[in-house]
């Protein structure tokens, strides 16, 4: 397949990509690189890849990143509440307008996989597992704009959403403001943390289950179509105090704290159910733990602060 992959060399494109030339389809990446990334510089000797160093607000970058394309992987967003709170307006342009004005472009018969965020339930409730029927109530712009665009993608038919959990793991543009991610760093570099509203949990998901599960999607995309999908571990349905304990058992020398004092940022607390995609035959294939024995490898190797969505 030809398939175009907008926003495909940030966190999840540099693992998605890869995999989807190994697969042997051709892939397009519209991306502006505006972290300085060379993720996807492994990928530039494959006949099969090509580049653009654009913007996915510019119509003319679209339009002709759309030419003979058969399906399409919206990961051109900018992720995080602390990010789209710090620059709404780009949050808004890239997060939703790019999206819609895609929408208008493409022709009907390509397909659109898209992944969102589960952060759309927002503060769930005590015991309730959140299914793909629950009620949408995000509580950051980031939430919000997510769900917007979901809601113009499944209106736009031909689609498929994938309400990621938390993701986490390494990849070769890599982030360290995710929420497993920074814990296992200042676990190995702090050797402690400091846990506000430490009860609070969350669903996790490995970055190379999520690849996994765009590739789970394109092969069943007719029998799954037009229908939003949470997209996490089962197993890793868990508090941010339980996420601590399993970091400490793989390294004793780590150290936490809750305090009573202090609110975290992030207000997201909700139990998520993935019945639906299990029903489908995905199932993930990296633990948390593997995540977390495979971060600490990776900080021997990355030990600065860039790596996050920062400027």
């Amino acid at each position: 397949m030809n398939i175009l992959v907008t926003g495909g060399a940030g966190y999840i494109g540099s693992i998605l990509v890869p995999e989807l030339l190994a697969q042997g389809h051709s892939v397009t990446v519209i991306d502006n690189f505006r972290y300085g990334q060379t993720s996807l510089l492994g990928c530039c000797a494959n006949s099969h890849f090509t580049v653009v160093n654009g913007d996915v607000r510019e119509k003319t970058v679209v339009k002709d990143g759309l030419k003979n394309v058969d399906a399409i992987f919206l990961l051109a967003a900018l992720v995080g509440a602390p990010a789209c709170d710090r620059d709404p307006i780009t949050a808004r342009t890239v997060n939703y307008e790019a999206v819609k004005m895609l929408l208008e472009l493409r022709s009907k018969n390509q397909v659109i996989i898209f992944p969102t965020t589960n952060s759309g339930y927002g503060i769930g409730q005590k015991g309730i597992y959140c299914t793909e029927e629950t009620p949408l109530n995000p509580i950051s712009l980031y939430g919000r704009l997510k769900v917007e665009a979901e809601k113009a993608v499944l209106d736009s038919g031909n689609a498929i959403t994938l309400r990621l959990a938390t993701v986490f793991g390494i990849s070769p543009r890599m982030r360290l403001d995710l929420l497993v991610n920074d814990f296992v760093y200042r676990a190995v570099t702090d050797l402690f943390i400091v846990l506000f509203e430490a009860d609070f949990p969350r669903n996790y998901i490995h970055i190379r289950d999520v690849a996994g599960a765009f590739m789970h999607f394109l092969e069943r995309f007719d029998e799954m179509k037009d229908e939003p999908y949470n997209v996490g571990d089962s197993e890793a349905n868990m508090s941010k105090l339980q996420l601590c304990e399993v970091i400490q058992q793989i390294l004793p020398d780590f150290h936490y704290f809750v305090s009573d004092i202090g609110k975290d940022p992030d207000q997201r607390n909700y139990l998520v159910s993935n019945e639906k995609i299990e029903r489908t035959g995905y199932r993930p294939e990296f633990p948390i733990e593997a995540g977390i024995r495979e971060l600490v490898k990776g900080y021997c190797i990355v030990r600065q602060r860039q790596y996050n969505n920062r400027i």
